[in-house]
């Protein structure tokens, strides 16, 4: 019998391994700065002395949760680039800095296995291409994680014992406020005298559209920081019992881990605290607010019950948006705020939403039908482009290399005034020239960001032609699934013409029957 001799394959690897590297700090401190920026450069420079090693990018972020990997903008850019085919390893100082969920820690793992990607945790020295790594890593991410529930543990029982107290202060000042001495509410006198007229407008028959328009006209800017005020903004503004002095504590919790945040509607203890700081408006004033609220409460939830459409649609004309309406008949129509609210001040008047629906069906059958016509000639021509927009961005490189010497230099000059060789003054404006120098390479990197935007664009046309030629052949009636996997947004041009802005940057424009 002839003897067989098994040969295994060979792994396919390229003589050169595409390398990068995903650094992470989880706060501003200078130390921390120090820190961050102390890892792009060694990761820079042990890459590119690495023999068989080409650096592929520094992927960095700065001051971000590590139980969360959706708000990583920088390890969101990683993991597009790994999908691109763009990296074979990526290095990371611990599993901790990579991710501090286990599930999520794995799932990223796995999928970057299945690209052909490896991850080398240097604290733990594990290598993800070993076979055996996985049940390391999972062990080391539980660790990870036990230590980001145990601190969130130890600051929720802190938060808990101040409420208990009526100690606690709210970590963001509401609208006509500040937190000083990091415990006490003082009022801004500018801004209370808009809260006051904001409840008065409210009594006396304004809507909260229009305050919140009047509102964004006068240029201050909301408690987020927003230039532009919302009907919601003033809402809340109208029920919060933080005017008339008194705070009630615990509104929204976190929930089990990760931590995503929830509106409190009796799952957890609350604390009213009566008289725990200076008062803007009377409590006479605030309950008045309360009743009326309450009394437009039912017809406000009708009108803006929530539809497919909703959100999606805008004035053409103004820049409104527009607001769903329903007659005593039933008759559903859309129209523009503005016009809704004074016909002068925009003609774009009232559309049907059965029209509307009908308009979209045209739209999805003559795309289904020109298939080849329309959509997969400009697939190409994206993908075409892409590919020549991408071959390597050392630009971003540049940048990353920028940040973190500056941050380094605000570091050392921290360094220098505690060891009293630079006094404070010096060191204010030292700190300022290289603050203006951070936020101008920050917003450039965004640019750089932005230039990727090209790639997320054919990501979205390929998943609106996917669903249009995976769905139903004939669309005899209005699919709301359908309609939210493919529109973005419609802009109303005229009472006759809409525009349908689908995801990907297509654009049509449909007549609308009468």
């Amino acid at each position: 019998m002839a003897e067989v001799q098994v040969i295994p394959p060979k792994a396919a690897r390229p003589d050169t391994l595409r390398v990068a590297a995903y650094c992470r700090v989880s706060s501003d401190s200078a130390d921390q700065l120090h820190s961050y920026a102390a890892q792009i450069r060694a990761y820079t420079q042990a890459i590119n002395a690495h023999d068989g090693w080409d650096l592929v990018d520094i992927y960095a972020d700065e001051g971000l949760t590590g139980t969360r990997m959706d708000k990583r903008e920088d390890f969101n850019r990683l993991m597009a680039d790994c999908r691109k085919g763009k990296i074979d390893k990526i290095v990371v100082k611990s599993i901790s800095r990579f991710a501090r969920n286990t599930r999520d820690c794995l799932a990223t793992l796995r999928e970057l296995t299945s690209l052909g990607v490896t991850v080398k945790f240097e604290k733990e020295n594990i290598d993800t291409g070993t076979l055996t790594s996985e049940l390391m890593v999972s062990v080391s991410a539980s660790l990870a994680q036990e230590e980001s529930i145990s601190i969130s543990k130890n600051q929720r029982m802190s938060y808990q014992r101040r409420m208990e107290r009526g100690e606690f202060i709210t970590c963001k000042a509401p609208f006509g406020y500040k937190i000083v001495n990091s415990k006490e509410l003082e009022i801004i006198p500018e801004e209370a005298h808009y809260v006051k007229w904001i409840f008065d407008m409210y009594l006396s028959g304004a809507s909260m559209e229009w305050i919140a328009e009047q509102m964004t006209n006068t240029g201050l800017l909301t408690s987020d920081g927003g230039h532009q005020w919302y009907s919601s903004t003033i809402a809340y503004m109208l029920t919060n019992e933080k005017y008339i002095g008194d705070s009630l504590c615990q509104k929204t919790f976190a929930n089990a881990f990760p931590f995503t945040k929830q509106v409190n509607r009796g799952e957890r203890d609350q604390y009213y605290v009566e008289h725990s700081h200076p008062a803007i408006i009377s409590k006479d004033i605030f309950e008045k607010a309360q009743a009326l609220l309450q009394r437009k409460g039912q017809r406000i939830d009708l009108q803006r019950e929530r539809t497919p459409l909703s959100k999606k649609m805008t004035c053409g004309l103004c820049g409104s948006t527009l607001v769903r309406r329903i007659s005593k008949a039933g008759y559903v129509t859309w129209v523009c705020r503005k016009h809704d609210r004074k016909a002068a001040d925009c003609p774009n008047g009232r559309i049907s939403e059965d029209s509307i629906h009908a308009a979209f069906l045209r739209m999805y059958r003559k795309l289904r039908t020109h298939d080849g016509i329309v959509l997969a000639p400009v697939l190409r021509q994206m993908e075409t482009l892409s590919d020549a927009l991408h071959r390597g961005n050392p630009a971003m490189l540049a940048v990353n290399t920028a940040i973190a010497t500056a941050s380094e230099q605000s570091y050392h000059l921290t360094k220098l005034h505690t060891a009293g060789l630079l006094d404070k003054a010096a060191l204010s404006t030292k700190q300022a020239e290289l603050n203006a120098k951070l936020t101008e390479l920050r917003r450039e990197r965004r640019k750089l960001l932005c230039n990727e935007d090209i790639d997320e664009q054919v990501d979205a046309l390929r998943l609106t032609i996917n669903t249009i030629r995976n769905g139903p052949e004939t669309l005899s009636s209005f699919n709301e699934a359908l309609f939210t996997k493919l529109v973005e947004l419609i802009v109303v041009d005229t009472k006759s013409t809409i525009r349908f802005q689908l995801y990907g940057g297509f654009e049509f424009q449909e007549t609308l029957e009468a």
